[in-house]
């Protein structure tokens, strides 16, 4: 059994040194924990306090359960006494909030959580966000090798055509690859026909694989294929279909047969929440053969959807009438989608690797239960991510917390708290998001999500990682505005510099890099439909696609970076350092985000073969560089 300990008085603060109390873990103050692991509450209580007796609250997620435990004196250090309680096997799976108070002789005083890892005490109970939180949770045991590799986010309709494919009727094909001929909103949240397509496919996909591998790239994430009357295929029409665009199953199972044969999975994007109001399932417009749920309550679908007055007032997602909302845990719609020959089944027979859930937050527990069950019954090594934009770990839906990271749901969601934290931090030196990112949101990642999460850096849901850490700002712009705007070389230069690290820090902290797509070559653009453009093939940016391919190889070569431990070394305006170490090896990575030269000294952990203990090196890191330090030696990425 692993020992996890806790350290809540000293929570991980920006800039802040690891005193070596609390056991050999130096990311110290973890805050999830298998049911398996050794929990050790440990608290430090200023001595002024005249503490008595302290005890700690523990309320479950759900505010239903509570229970208190005693903790006991273990000794002195400095101005504090250290109490400890152990936790092992006391509190079941579960999300828990933890709050300590103490006996004085002026009577009760609870501690709050304070910023920057600090402490403050008062005769009120804290806070959910004051208190201590910890989760317990169930994951099954694996050795999971294909985790990896970095994640390659397909838009499909905007990659790659390969063989010609038929556009269906109501469809306008745009024949010139490079065009810019994109759809804008009248104003902003109008609806648009998103019938303006490229013909993007399958087995453009499958022409390309090799350019993939050579990312270091082991899973392909596709946009939406099935059945759709828009270029993105949110608005599945048929879900046992695929898009005639995209090619049919044959194609799948020919591009999941060739990546396979490259180490590389396939994942499917899940739209489970909502159909389309031109679907088999709603048929608003009549164009299917099947009775839809417009069609009455005769329908087999009908009870799939929520009806205010039939047939034009319905529950819609975001109240946009071509996404009518489907009810999952309807018993008829459920059986859809994870029955023994539901949808889950019929692709994972195909051979993906899993699905990721459009809008997670939207769908039950129980169905995403249901969903990765029926995943892993068809192959234990399946995956299946969510669509989550904050902090998975508590986060609260329409009134329900949600249980994604206690096991038997979610393998980890696409990590916008990173993405926003990294952007953030290269482009404006801003320490704050990225301070909370390392203090507050990693620290509640168990460490089976933690190491497989989707570090993105920008989706088809985010304007471009270049454009936001080098074009103009938005500014209130509306996207028809922003559709001209291009950096200026200058500014380019500086953004590609920036992307450059960007990706290196998405590919050596804790989880998965994600590429969206284009990325890599040196893509611009805003917010949608300019994040869409068509992949510039021919027209790579070289630079950034041999440093992609660079760090995809430092990745495979460096297992430290797949499951060791996470230690922040440095972050201020300037420079982040930070370590990561499997107890085998380690790599210490330095950013050095300012336009100036820094002068780096730090303690050499590697040992000089020759005179057996430990060095000081000191070295100069360029402007907008970084250095990665392995055992064989230093990297340079600029």
């Amino acid at each position: 059994m692993s020992d996890l300990r806790f350290d809540p008085a000293r929570i991980l603060s920006v800039g802040g040194e690891y005193d070596g109390l609390c056991g050999n873990e130096p990311y110290a103050d973890r805050r999830a924990a298998s049911v398996s692991d050794r929990i050790a509450f440990r608290f430090f209580v200023p001595r002024q306090i005249g503490a008595k007796r302290l005890t700690v609250s523990a309320l479950s997620g759900d505010g239903s359960h509570e229970t208190t435990f005693s903790l006991d004196w273990e000794g002195l250090f400095g101005a504090f006494d250290l109490y400890q309680v152990d936790l092992t096997g006391k509190l079941p799976v579960g999300l828990w909030f933890l709050s300590v108070y103490a006996e004085t002789g002026i009577g009760r005083v609870w501690f709050h959580r304070a910023g920057g890892g600090g402490l403050s005490f008062s005769e009120r109970a804290p806070s959910e966000r004051e208190s201590f939180q910890l989760t317990v949770c169930d994951f099954p045991k694996t050795d999971r090798a294909d985790d990896a590799g970095a994640v390659y986010h397909i838009f499909v309709d905007r990659y790659r055509r390969g063989k010609n494919t038929p556009v269906p009727d109501g469809m306008e094909f745009v024949s010139d690859w490079e065009s810019r001929d994109l759809e804008y909103p009248a104003y902003p949240g109008a609806p648009m026909k998103n019938n303006r397509v490229w013909g993007g496919n399958l087995s453009g996909v499958t022409e390309k694989l090799d350019e993939i591998k050579k990312l270091g790239a082991t899973l392909i994430y596709l946009s939406p294929i099935f059945l759709s009357p828009s270029n993105h295929r949110y608005d599945t029409a048929d879900y046992l279909t695929l898009d005639p665009l995209v090619g049919d199953e044959h194609d799948l199972a020919e591009l999941i047969r060739e990546a396979k044969r490259r180490g590389i999975g396939v994942l499917l994007d899940g739209v489970f929440n909502h159909t389309g109001s031109d679907s088999v399932y709603f048929n608003q417009k009549g164009r299917f053969s099947s009775v839809g749920a417009c069609q009455g309550p005769s329908s087999p679908y009908y009870k799939w959807y929520n009806f205010h007055r039939f047939p034009d007032d319905y529950e819609c997602w975001w109240d946009i009438p071509i996404l009518p909302r489907i009810n999952p845990d309807e018993p008829s719609c459920r059986s859809f989608f994870v029955g023994e020959n539901g949808v889950i089944a019929h692709y994972a027979a195909l051979g993906v690797k899993g699905f990721r859930l459009d809008v997670a937050d939207e769908l039950s527990d129980g169905f995403i239960r249901e969903i990765k069950a029926r995943l892993n019954e068809c192959a234990p090594d399946n995956l299946l991510y969510g669509e989550v934009w904050e902090d998975a770990s508590n986060k609260v839906a329409y009134g329900k917390r949600k249980e994604y990271y206690l096991g038997g749901e979610l393998d980890g969601v696409m990590n916008y708290p990173f993405r926003t934290a990294t952007l953030s931090y290269l482009r404006d030196g801003g320490t704050d998001a990225l301070g909370e990112y390392i203090g507050e949101v990693m620290p509640n990642m168990p460490r089976e999500v933690r190491d497989r999460q989707l570090n993105l850096l920008g989706s088809h849901d985010t304007p471009r990682a270049l454009t936001a850490l080098g074009g103009e700002r938005e500014n209130g712009r509306t996207v028809r505005e922003l559709s001209g705007v291009k950096m200026t070389p200058e500014e380019y230069a500086v953004a590609r510099k920036r992307l450059i690290l960007a990706y290196l820090t998405s590919a050596t902290f804790p989880g998965r890099p994600m590429i969206y797509y284009g990325d890599e070559a040196g893509t611009e653009g805003y917010a949608d439909p300019m994040n869409r453009m068509p992949y510039p093939w021919g027209k790579e940016d070289e630079t950034l696609l041999d440093a992609y391919r660079r760090i995809g190889r430092l990745r495979s070569d460096h297992p430290a970076l797949l499951h060791g431990s996470f230690t922040l070394l440095h972050l201020d305006a300037s420079l982040l350092a930070y370590d990561r170490n499997d107890g085998k090896s380690a790599v210490t990575v330095f950013i050095n985000r300012s336009q100036s030269d820094l002068e780096v000294s730090f303690e050499n952990k590697y040992k000089d073969k020759k005179q057996g203990r430990s060095q000081i090196r000191k070295f100069s890191l360029s402007p907008l560089s970084g250095a990665v330090l392995t055992e064989s030696g230093m990297d340079v990425f600029s």
